[in-house]
């Protein structure tokens, strides 16, 4: 059994995410195109000689997670080692490098890094488990997180398809101002109509069906907006529920260079990648 494994909880992007209907089960069923960053928190686990799970959280969006009972990455723990068969316990360390509440799925980033972490150190054999089904009991933005690939989703989120689009190594820059926001109340705030259907491909004229809700609640995406397309990007629109704001460059040293502008200007988190 290895003593020590290192996993990235890579950020989620909603390249476009448009809203389709309520369904009667009250979640609302969707179309989006999902990419990774090639960042993200950071998830460390290693061996127990007992069966306790113990989490422990670090970076500097730690302090917003130090008082929540149950944190997704103990609840995919759980489900695996339940799943699994597995007596053994872990140590886990989290650093929380992402804003909470984002739009950038760090939530379910951590929890799908934590199944592939801890599928590796209790060796568990894959075969006897359905990892997918573990990662889709957990919230709708994990299966896609647990490959952290591109890919075109849709039912909630969890129905995937890859993508054959080539955008490994393209340039991003995401901006949050640093403003939590509530996945449900956003979505209680869609005004109820459909737009039409996303197309994967040509996905660079689709749209952000949550932006208006979720500009209503955090006015300042709308300022993250403005400013981001400003800097001439590619396209800039806000990530799934926000209030995360992205935008893609020709280059990472064109999304450098808008990242260094506005962060003269905005006391907002910044981050910049490349997609993965």
């Amino acid at each position: 059994m290895a003593d020590f494994i290192a996993e990235t909880a890579f950020a989620k992007v909603n390249l476009a995410l448009h809203v389709r209907q309520r369904r009667a089960d009250g979640y609302h069923a969707l179309e989006t195109l999902f990419a990774f960053v090639d960042g993200g928190d950071a998830l460390r686990v290693s061996a127990r000689d007992d069966a306790e799970l113990r989490l422990t959280l670090s970076g500097p969006f730690a302090d917003q997670l130090a008082g929540e009972g149950d944190n997704l990455v103990l609840r995919a723990a759980r489900a695996l080692r339940a799943a699994a068969g597995v007596q053994a316990g872990a140590d886990i360390q989290l650093e929380k490098n992402l804003p909470i509440a984002s739009g950038i799925g760090g939530g379910s980033a951590d929890a799908a890094a934590a199944l592939r972490a801890l599928v590796r150190l209790w060796q568990v054999d894959e075969a006897t488990i359905d990892l997918f089904a573990i990662a889709q009991s957990l919230g709708a933005d994990v299966p896609a997180c647990l490959t952290s690939s591109t890919q075109f989703g849709s039912g909630v989120g969890e129905a995937l398809t890859p993508s054959s689009l080539m955008l490994s190594g393209q340039a991003i820059l995401l901006v949050n101002p640093l403003a939590p926001l509530s996945t449900a109340d956003v979505f209680r705030g869609w005004d109820g109509v459909d737009r039409g259907a996303l197309d994967p491909v040509q996905w660079q004229a689709g749209r952000n069906d949550l932006t208006d809700a979720a500009i209503a609640l955090v006015p300042e995406i709308a300022d993250c907006l403005a400013v981001l397309r400003a800097q001439l990007p590619q396209v800039a629109r806000m990530s799934g529920s926000g209030a995360t704001c992205f935008a893609l460059f020709d280059s990472k040293a064109a999304a450098q260079a808008a990242a260094q502008r506005i962060w003269e200007d905005h006391d907002w988190w910044i981050m910049v990648g490349k997609l993965r």
